[in-house]
């Protein structure tokens, strides 16, 4: 049986609590109205909205979202396995469709950090002392992230990559390394947009949003994939569990997965989302491509950079600046 842990964020060990976020993360005088509308706004009520109007099998209805999204954001319809928009049942099966055979393909060998997600860098580079980059002169702290002190510190000087996800893209999350699965951690949050003015507007974004944080174990070593949830994202769904949000969480809820033997090849699916959002990968080490910088379109399976050799994943190792080490 699985060993499922639930305990509040204060009594958590090494927990950060969004209360303890709450300080630095008030309004600022710069902020956009867009942004402060959504401090405001009853988010979850409205993903809930979103998650029903989505899954709604009316085909005048479902056929209407769906060509508007085709319209405004240009979706490539090749790439999909069905790329007939008007086949899909709903419009959460148009959004979550799968792509055709060869249409992705992993670059290099298995010590390349592939791209977990199909979309655009957000922030890419080293963590330096524990700190992530966010945007231009925000930052947050690794432990803020998974709401665990003692699991941010074998990332404390290791690199991240943060992607973002918008609806032309597509949603299924794959491995950037392979894995077994060691534990998951369900945190609680709120649910400000992850598209760019609020990310430059919200202080701690991705710490105080809703998430799933993945802890796997690989042949190089640990690695971390955190499941940003997102103002409208409907749903957060893994391979091995099925639907994880919602529900919506009142604390933490950490679930051991060890000795149930899931384990994921590099590039195969690990989890999706239902709307656009964002997913950050944490490595103890590794050697970044130094091309790349926010704004930056990737795909799954495109290398990200290489791992550190064996025994050296304490250390960072980069040919040139990233966008995260500016």
């Amino acid at each position: 049986m699985r060993r499922l842990r639930r305990s509040r964020l204060q009594s958590c060990k090494g927990s950060i609590t969004d209360r303890d976020l709450a300080g630095s993360a008030g309004y600022t005088a710069a902020m956009r109205a867009s942004t402060l509308i959504q401090y405001l706004a009853p988010q979850k009520t409205l993903s809930r909205i979103v998650r029903a109007a989505t899954r709604w099998t009316f085909r005048p209805w479902k056929d209407f979202l769906i060509g508007c999204v085709l319209r405004r954001y240009h979706v490539d319809m090749a790439e999909a396995a069905q790329p007939d928009p008007h086949a899909y049942s709903s419009f959460n099966a148009f959004f979550t469709r799968t792509l055709r055979d060869g249409a992705r393909h992993a670059e290099g060998d298995t010590s390349t950090i592939l791209c977990p997600a199909d979309g655009r860098i957000s922030q890419i580079g080293r963590i330096k002392q524990g700190r992530i980059l966010q945007a231009k002169g925000r930052d947050y702290t690794a432990a803020e992230l998974l709401a665990d002190t003692d699991a941010a510190d074998k990332y404390r000087d290791g690199c991240f990559a943060t992607i973002y996800l918008s609806p032309r893209d597509y949603h299924r999350v794959h491995m950037p390394l392979a894995g077994e699965l060691v534990e998951t951690a369900h945190v609680p949050g709120r649910l400000f947009s992850v598209a760019p003015g609020p990310v430059a507007d919200v202080p701690n974004l991705f710490a105080r949003n809703e998430r799933l944080v993945c802890y796997f174990r690989g042949p190089h070593g640990p690695f971390a994939v955190v499941m940003v949830g997102a103002m409208l994202v409907s749903g957060i769904s893994t391979v091995w569990s099925g639907t994880v949000i919602p529900p919506y969480a009142r604390r933490v809820t950490r679930q051991d997965w060890r000795g149930r033997g899931i384990r994921l090849a590099r590039m195969a699916e690990m989890a999706r989302f239902e709307m656009g959002s964002t997913v950050i990968v944490l490595l103890p080490g590794g050697q970044l491509d130094a091309s790349l910088a926010s704004e930056a379109p990737v795909r799954v399976g495109q290398g990200l950079g290489h791992l550190s050799p064996a025994g050296n994943q304490g250390t960072i190792a980069q040919t040139g600046a990233t966008s995260g080490a500016a």
